[in-house]
């Protein structure tokens, strides 16, 4: 690979974990509605499992409440035995068109362990993060060996590659730290 290759790709791989994130993040419940709570929800309808989000549109009228609209009625049931089985610790509410959860407030010790998911989520992505770096520095010494690039280049591509790892790791740092400050504020 050309140095320019070994730097797009680690950047793109980079920005992939940071996506994961931030999806992962949206995940994690706070003291407010969101429909992210539900997004990775997957529901037993028509025969396999489906995302929630293809057979239902869901919203946040209240800060305190989700409503999910199926497009098709027959699956509320489905819905709410999804909710049941899921771990967001929920009871759903149906009126035979629309499912509402409740969610109430959480309590320190609940906040606390929110936390530290997030922290969790944060350092794997870290590792993630890591794990490029390293195989970007194996494509750098590689080069090298195969004469494409001199020592120099190999010193100057390291430290580039070390560069961006430093950005990404920040970015994964502020985004854990603005969810862990959201999950801890009331």
């Amino acid at each position: 690979m050309d140095p320019e290759e070994i730097l797009l790709d680690s950047e793109e791989r980079m920005e992939k974990a940071i996506a994961k994130l931030k999806n992962d993040l949206t995940g994690i419940r706070t003291g407010r509605a969101n429909p992210g709570l539900v997004d990775s929800l997957r529901v037993e309808a028509y025969g396999s499992q489906t995302p929630l989000k293809q057979i239902a549109s869901v919203s946040a009228p209240e800060p305190t409440q989700l409503v999910i609209r199926p497009f098709d009625p027959g699956t509320i049931k489905d819905i709410e035995k999804a909710i049941i089985a899921s771990d967001l610790g929920l009871a759903p509410q149906s009126d035979g068109k629309v499912v509402r959860l409740n969610i109430p407030a959480l309590s320190t010790e609940v906040r606390r362990s929110m936390v530290a998911r997030t922290k969790d989520l944060a350092e794997e992505q870290r590792v993630a993060i890591r794990n490029i770096r390293r195989d970007a520095n194996k494509h750098v010494d590689q080069s090298e060996k195969e004469k494409l690039i001199s020592e120099d280049d190999n010193k100057k591509l390291k430290g580039e590659i070390q560069e961006l790892t430093k950005k990404f790791e920040g970015l994964i740092n502020e985004s854990a730290q603005a969810k862990a400050a959201e999950v801890m504020d009331d």
